[in-house]
């Protein structure tokens, strides 16, 4: 899971990409008007009178993405400006770097985690992978021969375009069965009654149980997408199709194992003083709330936050934070589960930060990755609990350090309180200047990053340097001289 959304980027540097390869990777997609779907996406821009719009493209398809912009600006007569490189995980809408542009609208290809947005109207177009429905279906009537099972269908967004002929062949056989739909924005209304509504997926369960009585069938690759689904849903067991590979099974992972592993980094949660909180998202919905929310939660839990925004997170970006505990990483329900066994501290999720300092949230099994489920109003908001004094505080044992720590939300005492106010003098004029907490400190540090050191470096002529990049130069492996 850690190199889907962090990556250092070696991978790419050092991958091929030959002639040979870009063939191979553009070969099922020959028909890109269908592929594309060239005549939805143009009336989208048409109907909406856009004259500038963003084409995000994942990796993988980026190979398409001149073809595609040049068909679609003649298409409907407006610019296309091509977004590459995302500036988080590929699956989100990229509104910033879409701003950048000035672009008016956002056409986002391939896979997509359906996070709603909030600046700027979107299209998803996720690609009509093939799929083999006689052989998923088959794979289906061998997972589950009985024929009363109570089966979701959930698949990922590329197949969804195959998800009516499939429910066609299998419906008649299987009465109990009920197949998701893929909703790209929020449907407006209160839920019905049995109706799930949780990442970009809507359908209806029947069950007398409700959903744990159902078993969920996914069709798809596994992935970040499988991964949320099985730790959301952990008392559903889950089984898969891979239409790349043609194989089913019944997943395997262990989902306790998986939820024990998370609520050990509840518990270095609960330890951590310092809590860097990393923003992964600038364009869902609600992250500017989400954000508030976790630094007052917190401050009422006694402990300090800095806010940092590094793009896609990886060990080597976070190991600069040293006096950080913990990281909560804020971005959508697919990327927050990083896998953080590489890191030099852990990572956890919004929802894994509320069980550390909420004393008023509780453990029911119910795991929660999107984190707009935490704000006020939303379904599983829990307002925090009145502050009670210091002393009447209860103290708890760390289960990792066997260190006593309190757990209870406590108003700061007042000889805790800087003495000083956050504005000093600057110079003899009066001006006033703000002084950071972060700032000061990092002036207490040792070393500080590079440092300008004006007038004090001698001035020296222009020299050779090295040629190449940072991980293969010229130069190395041989003996200098």
């Amino acid at each position: 899971m850690a190199t889907a959304f962090s990556s250092d980027g070696e991978a790419a540097l050092r991958r091929e990409l030959g002639p040979a390869a870009a063939a191979a990777a553009a070969a099922p997609r020959g028909d890109l008007d269908g592929f594309y779907e060239m005549g939805r996406a143009a009336a989208f821009v048409r109907g909406g009178g856009f004259r500038k719009v963003a084409l995000q493209f994942p990796d993988e398809l980026l190979a398409d993405a001149a073809a595609v912009a040049a068909r679609m600006e003649v298409a409907t007569g407006a610019e296309m400006y091509v977004l590459g490189d995302t500036t988080y995980g590929s699956c989100c809408v990229d509104e910033v770097a879409a701003e950048h542009a000035g672009a008016e609208a956002v056409l986002h290809y391939g896979p997509a985690c359906l996070s709603p947005c909030g600046k700027l109207p979107v299209l998803h177009i996720f690609g009509q992978q093939p799929l083999d429905i006689g052989r998923c279906a088959e794979a289906f009537r061998e997972l589950y021969p009985d024929r009363q099972s109570r089966v979701v269908v959930l698949n990922d967004v590329v197949y969804g375009h195959a998800m009516g002929e499939l429910e066609q062949q299998l419906c008649p056989e299987y009465p109990n069965i009920v197949f998701s739909r893929v909703v790209c924005e929020d449907p407006p209304g209160p839920a019905l009654p049995g109706e799930v509504r949780q990442f970009g997926r809507q359908f209806l369960v029947e069950a007398p149980g409700g959903l744990q009585d159902c078993s969920m069938f996914y069709v798809g690759a596994e992935g970040l997408a499988l991964t949320s689904f099985m730790l959301t849903w952990n008392r559903c067991p889950f089984s898969s199709f891979d239409p790349a590979t043609g194989c089913s099974r019944h997943e395997t992972l262990n989902v306790n194992r998986a939820l024990m592993r998370r609520l050990y980094l509840v518990e270095r949660a609960r330890d951590a003083r310092v809590v860097g909180i990393l923003v992964g998202t600038l364009g869902v919905v609600g992250y500017l709330a989400v954000l508030q929310h976790l630094r007052e939660l917190l401050h009422r839990a006694g402990k300090r936050s800095y806010t940092l925004a590094v793009g896609k997170p990886n060990p080597a970006k976070l190991a600069n934070f040293l006096e950080v505990d913990v990281f909560v990483l804020v971005a959508c329900a697919q990327n927050s589960l990083l896998d953080s066994s590489d890191f030099y501290r852990p990572v956890v999720t919004p929802y894994e930060l509320e069980l550390a300092c909420n004393p008023a949230r509780e453990w029911t099994g119910n795991y929660l990755t999107d984190f707009r489920d935490l704000l006020p109003g939303a379904c599983a908001h829990v307002e925090l609990p009145p502050a009670i004094p210091a002393a009447e505080a209860v103290p708890d044992i760390s289960l990792i350090t066997g260190e006593l720590r309190t757990t209870q939300l406590c108003d700061p005492p007042a000889s805790q309180l800087p003495t000083s106010t956050t504005l000093a003098c600057r110079d003899q004029t009066w001006a006033l200047a703000e002084i950071s907490p972060a700032a000061s400190f990092l002036e207490s540090r040792s070393w500080r990053g590079l440092e300008q050191q004006l007038g004090q470096t001698p001035v020296s002529k222009a020299v050779q340097g090295r040629r190449g990049i940072a991980i293969a130069y010229e130069d190395e492996g041989r003996e200098q001289p």
